[in-house]
């Protein structure tokens, strides 16, 4: 009987920015100092996908536990007024 391997998929909110020099950064809030970057959007979402994924099984690793996001989390730009 073949075993089956299955697997959690998680979720987490990735921002892109773009670099100055070309490309884009993009990081994890959720996870801190889980960032990377990319030639092109795709390049940038590919290594962000794999940056998740080795971040979560290295927290696997050492039994630490895996952030949440909230389902209810507000993404919003907030200005502020600083004196010159």
């Amino acid at each position: 009987m073949a075993v089956k391997n299955f697997k959690k998929i998680y979720n987490f909110t990735a921002i892109f920015e773009p670099a100055e020099e070309g490309g884009y950064v993009v990081y994890v809030p959720a996870l801190p100092g889980c960032m990377t970057q990319g030639e092109t959007f795709e390049e940038a979402e590919l290594m962000i996908k794999d940056a998740i994924e080795g971040y979560v099984e290295t927290l696997k690793i050492l039994k630490e536990e895996i952030p949440k996001e909230s389902d209810k989390m507000i993404i919003a730009k907030i200005p502020a007024e600083v004196s010159r």
